[in-house]
């Protein structure tokens, strides 16, 4: 019988890409999960994962299920956070400002769920390029943000809380030369094509860290359209390194897109909230980002 212990031990797996990893960030043994997620390929009828040289990579049920296990997760996070809140006929407003990327791939489910729990709340949103919405901050035309807050430019004048970090790993087709590989250096992308996405300033992290690891790729396409990154991958035009926040496994034609980690230490795109420095947060937008919070991990307070 599946049991949530064994979603959680599986989606620890899938995002690290190590059971080594996974058994770290949960605080058990690599046995405990190793036993959990053959349990769970039991229940299923199916085999998620597959072993490799430095680490597992995901069938295609593993990849299908991962989509599953999330929802899982995000659905079990709703109950304990829906069971902890002791008022429930909570009113007010706010204004949410929020940038490209966790508008597109991580706050609408959330959001959902925020309004079913809290009816009489209204949340705002305003979608704004970075310095734009850390000027609305100032001008207190937003009460909170939600953005990548590694490209916070002012830090003297805003707060930030992080809620959570999401690792850069290459995207590659899974026709690459390079995809039986569990780890992949830079050095080995030098002959490579690369295609860089724009949006959200991403292209100005990637510069930075590729400075800071002296790499210097090979662009051949720069663009806004994330569809236009999978297909490109997807065919095996070119690379590119992006967070595991905006992965798709899929491009709109069908091609597959496979993701790897990398051995250098690229840093993780860091997504979290933004208010102004002399600002209290009221009431309402506390319960937002603590349900946000614990809906990214339920056992945040």
């Amino acid at each position: 019988m599946l049991t949530f212990r064994q979603v959680r031990y599986f989606v620890a797996v899938a995002e690290t890409r190590k059971i080594s990893a996974a058994a770290v960030e949960l605080g058990i043994s690599q046995s405990a999960i190793t036993v959990a997620i053959k349990e769970l390929e039991a229940s299923l009828g199916v085999t998620l994962i597959q072993r490799r040289v430095g680490g597992v990579s995901l069938t295609q049920d593993g990849q299908n299920f991962l989509l599953h296990a999330k929802n899982i997760e995000a659905n079990v996070a709703d109950a304990i956070h829906s069971m902890k809140t002791k008022e429930v006929a909570v009113h007010g407003s706010f204004r949410l400002g929020v940038t490209y990327t966790p508008l597109g791939y991580f706050l609408l489910p959330l959001l959902a769920r925020f309004r079913r729990a809290y009816p009489n709340v209204d949340v705002e949103i305003v979608e704004m390029e970075r310095e734009a919405l850390e000027q609305a901050l100032q001008d207190k035309r937003v009460d909170v943000a939600l953005m990548v807050i590694s490209n916070i430019s002012q830090e003297d004048g805003l707060k930030s809380r992080l809620l959570l970090r999401s690792p850069r790993m290459l995207w590659i087709s899974s026709a690459h030369r390079l995809n039986r590989r569990a780890e992949i250096s830079l050095e080995e992308l030098q002959a490579e094509n690369f295609v860089q996405f724009t949006s959200d300033e991403a292209d100005r992290s990637a510069a930075r860290y590729f400075q800071e690891l002296n790499f210097r790729p090979r662009i051949i396409l720069r663009t806004t359209s994330m569809e236009a990154v999978r297909g490109m991958v997807a065919t095996g035009a070119a690379v590119t390194i992006l967070a595991n926040l905006v992965y798709r496994p899929w491009s709109l034609d069908g091609g597959r897109v496979e993701f790897r980690p990398i051995k250098e230490s690229v840093p993780d795109l860091a997504l979290g909230f933004a208010w102004r420095s002399d600002k209290q947060l009221t009431e309402i937008e506390n319960r937002f980002c603590n349900y946000l919070m614990v809906s990214v991990d339920p056992k945040a307070p």
